[in-house]
């Protein structure tokens, strides 16, 4: 009787994972947070942040568009200091010891780049891309209940050889919005290990619902937290500030 019993609970739990797919968890989401379609005509987004990196309070802007131009821009002690520019051909940043700013090497701008095609959510039009999703069952993260989600997407190139690229997305049971991401380090002195993103208080900005903090680390380790400030969609951005500064000599 008891082995009966447990054959039922497990079938029961079996039915309540299975009775969503995820298609349907991801065309939920689009709809919660104001519709797919809307979403697709976002030309671009601005994010005013500020991010707290042990206790000091750095602002920051961060630029999106949909042509896949994008920036950070970070003002610390009265100077603006840009990191991950592209331009939509060369990837680039401001070095913080010698404030001079280097291009990247061409593996990691291909690899940028491919992120380019997640403007403005990875998962918009993500069959057409010929990303793979998968419904992986059920997990708490941070005391909620959660839909696993793995994302697989175009291969990347580490060290001249393709690796698969692939990322978990938890999506809140409740709401079925995104409340963490996690995906492994390829490369660097943190290769093997996990990065997580949290996403939490989501807010309405223009009819499109957007999370307004966040948290980035490593999985297991405190995460760098970051509160947003204000997000603008479709902002007017000059096409220099995108562009490598010419050598002043």
């Amino acid at each position: 009787m008891k082995k009966i019993l447990l054959f039922i609970i497990a079938a029961v739990a079996s039915i309540s994972i299975q009775g969503q797919t995820a298609d349907e968890i991801i065309a939920t989401y689009f709809e919660n947070i104001g519709g797919l379609e809307n979403l697709k005509k976002v030309k671009g987004i601005k994010m005013t942040a500020e991010v707290n990196q042990q206790g000091m309070k750095i602002p920051i802007e961060i630029y999106q568009m949909a042509d896949g131009r994008q920036m950070t821009v970070v003002n610390f002690q009265g100077k603006q200091i840009k990191q991950g520019v592209y331009d939509g051909k060369d990837l680039w940043s401001i070095n913080f010891m010698t404030m001079q700013a280097e291009k990247s090497d061409a593996e990691a701008t291909a690899n940028f780049k491919l992120d380019t095609n997640d403007f403005p959510d990875p998962f918009v039009d993500y069959k057409s891309k010929g990303y793979k999703v998968e419904l992986m069952g059920k997990e708490t993260m941070d005391g909620a209940e959660t839909f696993k989600i793995k994302l697989t997407k175009e291969p990347i190139t580490v060290d001249g050889k393709k690796e698969e690229s692939v990322s978990f997305y938890f999506f809140d049971t409740e709401n079925f919005v995104p409340i963490a991401v996690q995906s492994e380090i390829k490369s660097g002195p943190a290769k093997g290990m996990v990065s997580q993103s949290t996403m939490s208080d989501y807010d309405e900005v223009n009819g499109l619902y957007f999370p307004f903090s966040m948290t980035q680390g490593v999985k297991g380790q405190p995460g760098t937290p970051i509160t947003i400030k204000k997000i603008e969609l479709n902002p007017t951005v000059d096409d220099k500030e995108f562009a490598f500064p010419e050598d002043k000599k």
